[in-house]
């Protein structure tokens, strides 16, 4: 199995153009429900050469909103490539999860992807 940045890069990048997931969402994908902290921990030291590849912009908090807290990163660019995908944010900056939001994989799935992704 992957290690757990590893394993959190993997899924992140399952992340449709066009949708997002939760720090929450994405720490209970790879079994660790109370891990939200640690994946924005893991998205915020990405290096440069692997934003490319690991969509971190489209990870963002419970509440439909950005919050963003990265040296290399502002908010205002995490929206704008948000928005270059087609996702929409309401005056107050929210998005609308029924919309946007990623269902996500089945354990079944998650599994596999790890599986594959540890060779």
């Amino acid at each position: 199995m992957p290690s757990f940045f590893d394993a959190i890069y993997v899924l992140v990048r399952q992340i449709p153009p066009g949708k997002v997931a939760s720090y929450g969402h994405i720490a209970t994908l790879v079994g660790h429900p109370r891990a939200a902290r640690t994946v924005g921990w893991a998205l915020a030291s990405l290096r440069s050469a692997e934003e490319v590849d690991v969509p971190w912009q489209r990870v963002i908090n419970a509440e439909g909103r950005i919050s963003i807290r990265s040296l290399r990163h502002a908010a205002e660019e995490q929206r704008s490539l948000l928005e270059a995908e087609g996702i929409e944010f309401d005056s107050r900056g929210f998005i609308d999860w029924r919309r946007f939001g990623w269902e996500g994989l089945s354990a079944v799935e998650v599994e596999a992807i790890l599986a594959r992704n540890a060779e």
